[in-house]
Order: C-alpha cells, then sequence, then structure tokens
C-alpha cells in the first residue's frame, strides 16, 4: 500500500505511516523529510476520494489549511528582507486604507502573531466573497479591533491570510499566488499552490470530513471569540469545490504535496538557501507570543507567521522548530538544529482531544531514526 523511497537510517517513519492505515486513522497522505538538504524521505499511500477508486499517488495535490500560513510567513520574510515590508512598521503604512476605526498603528508583527484584535469580520460575508479577495479585505479594512491590539492572542483563522497577503500586494504588486509560484515555488521547482489552476484539479484529493473534524469549528463558535469560524464559517469539505481551490485564501487554501512542503522547509534550514537569508530567517521565525490563546484556551507560541514548538502542540520535539500545522492532520515543520525539514498531508479530517497520533507517530519516528 505504502509507495516511494526512504532511506534505511529511516525506515521506521514508513513503518510508522503504514501503522496509521493499518489501525483504521488514515485513508489517504503522504509524508516526506528533509535532512541536511537531502530527501530521505518521499512515501504515500491509500486513496484521494471517497469512493477509494483513485489512488493517491506521487503527485497527488491536497488543501493543507493553515499549513499554509507558513509559506505566507515565508513570502512576507522574503519582502523583508528586499526592504518593502517591516515586521514593526504598521500596515496601513502600505494599505492606508487599513488605518480606519483605530487600527493605524496594527503592525504586522500583530497580525502575523494573532494579537491584531482582527480574527475575523464582525459583518456578514459569503464564502464567495471571501474568494474574490476584496469584499473580504475591504471588511477588514473598515472594521474595528475587537479587542485592544496587542492585549492577548486569539487565533486569526482565515483572517491572517488577509492580513498578511494584502500588505504583500500593496507592496509588491503582485497576487498572492503569483508571488508564492515565483519567488517559493518555482525557484525551489516544488509543488504548492495559492490558487490552484483548473488543469491541476485532476490530482487533488478530496478532503474526507471524519469524527470530530469540526469540533474544534464549534468550541470557537461558543467561545466569547466566535469571529474566527464566522462570515463565513469554515466548513470542511469546502475545498472539494473548484471555486475554493481558484480563489487565494492564503489563511487556509493552500494545496501542496508533503515532499513540496518538506523542501520548503528543509531548505530553510538548510545553511544554503537561497529563499530566505539566515538573518531574516532567525528573525521572522523570533517569539512574538507565548502564552494562552483566549480563544482555545490553550498554550501556544506563536513567531512572525510561523507557529513555535510547545508541549500542546508538537511541532517538533526540538526547541527552535518552526512551522504550522492544518485543520484535520496535517502538519509541516523544520528543526534549524537537525538541519530538518517534514511535512505530512492527508485527506482524512480527523478531530482528537490531544495531539493527532498520526503526527505524534510520524514525527516520534523521524526523530528516533536522526
Amino acid at each position: 500500500m505504502i509507495q516511494g523511497t526512504v532511506d534505511p537510517k529511516f525506515a521506521t517513519v514508513k513503518s510508522a505511516f503504514e501503522s496509521c492505515f493499518a489501525d483504521g486513522l488514515e485513508l489517504g497522505g503522504a509524508v516526506a523529510v528533509m535532512l541536511d538538504g537531502k530527501l530521505v524521505a518521499n512515501l504515500w499511500g491509500g486513496h484521494a476520494d471517497k469512493k477509494q477508486t483513485r489512488p493517491w499517488k506521487q503527485d497527488t495535490l491536497v488543501n493543507v489549511w493553515s499549513a499554509t500560513k507558513g509559506v505566507m510567513a515565508v513570502a512576507i520574510a522574503k519582502l523583508v528582507e528586499r526592504g518593502k515590508l517591516s515586521y514593526d512598521a504598521p500596515i496601513a503604512q502600505v494599505w492606508p486604507e487599513f488605518a480606519q476605526n483605530g487600527k493605524e498603528l496594527i503592525s504586522l508583527d500583530l497580525a502575523l502573531s494573532h494579537q491584531a484584535g482582527l480574527q475575523g469580520l464582525n459583518v456578514p460575508m459569503t464564502v464567495e466573497g471571501l474568494c474574490a479577495w476584496e469584499p473580504y479585505a475591504t471588511a477588514l479594512a473598515e472594521m474595528a479591533p475587537l479587542w485592544e491590539p496587542g492585549s492577548r492572542c486569539v487565533y486569526h483563522a482565515l483572517s491572517y491570510g488577509h492580513l498578511a497577503g494584502e500588505p504583500l500586494r500593496r507592496a509588491d504588486g503582485r497576487r498572492v499566488g503569483q508571488f508564492v509560484q515565483d519567488e517559493i515555488s518555482s525557484p525551489l521547482n516544488l509543488d504548492f499552490f495559492i490558487g490552484l489552476p483548473e488543469s491541476e484539479d485532476h490530482r487533488v484529493a478530496e478532503l474526507i470530513e471524519g469524527p470530530h473534524a469540526s469540533d474544534w469549528v464549534d468550541t470557537v463558535l461558543k467561545s466569547p471569540y466566535p469571529q474566527s469560524c464566522m462570515n463565513p464559517k469554515p466548513l470542511a469539505t469546502e475545498p472539494n469545490n473548484r471555486a475554493w481551490r481558484a480563489a487565494e485564501i492564503p489563511g487556509g487554501n493552500g494545496h501542496a504535496g508533503a515532499r513540496g512542503l518538506a523542501m520548503l522547509y528543509g531548505d530553510l534550514v538548510s545553511g544554503r538557501s537561497t529563499i530566505v537569508s539566515s538573518s531574516v530567517l532567525k528573525e521572522a521565525t523570533r517569539c512574538r507570543f507565548s502564552g494562552i490563546d483566549s480563544g482555545f484556551e490553550t498554550e501556544t507560541s506563536y513567531a512572525a507567521g510561523f507557529r513555535l514548538s510547545d508541549p500542546t502542540y508538537s511541532v517538533g520535539v526540538a526547541n527552535g522548530a518552526f512551522g504550522h500545522s492544518g485543520w484535520g492532520g496535517t502538519i509541516a515543520f523544520a528543526d534549524p538544529v537537525a538541519r530538518l525539514g517534514f511535512a505530512f498531508v492527508t485527506n482524512h479530517m480527523m478531530g482528537f482531544d490531544d495531539i493527532d497520533p498520526r503526527r505524534k507517530r510520524l514525527i516520534e519516528a523521524v526523530y528516533d531514526s536522526l
């Protein structure tokens, strides 16, 4: 069932991946590991559709949800390196309309670390408005913060993408998807899209809502900060629609395979990356918030768009790891100490009371192999 290649030293990663299928946790997915610039594991298996008529292939893509946020963090870092954006400068410097209703001092740092008070819209917004970009971005620019910026952290599930993406568009001139293709995907020869061309639809895996996948949405809607999952409410299977795939939603509609994400993170910590310099990467991955997410009431740590290693997240076992997970199971991260890039993607969206056992097994197998 499992196909691909793996260095003998990382054979336990393949065994851990196989166990996810054997135990009924997985339907289709892939895992990849880059170590010191070398692809040491590139594995895939299962099916790309609910009816199990299409096998998962080497080039299968899947909506990776919030793992998109980590790639957007890299895109922003590139513009910081070029002097077109600054982490501590007000967003309104490049997006003047954003200064409305007391937002004139909100910086990229606050937005990228989920401290801007803009975790979602407080006015009705359809999925069509989100996908069209301008209606959603305009609503963000017009609204007042939902709480004092910088006073707490509340996860900006979808709004993160436009809060990062509109400054990118204003500073660079290119749309987010084109920038990512030109500056990240093409130079590294990896599969990653924000705004998927229809020509690539044939290799996209269908998302399948498994047990408890949407529990976190219900939890947020019952919290004091429900806007993260309102206007519009995220639906687990929305990415199966062409309109969602075609749109640019940098908070959650990146399409990728495990190999592409692992290659990106592996490149960043290889010591010879041409994507972002080591000095800018160090600044991008510096902790901006460490404490309790007031929406989830759980411990969290954020850099400038990346989530950092912490006990409840398990992005990596080593301090200094950075990356991002995606709704339902996907995770991708880098460990700069080990010069490691890791990614796991799946179409079986699951929810668990604790850390996803698939992630736990795979990550532990990687570190046991080092």
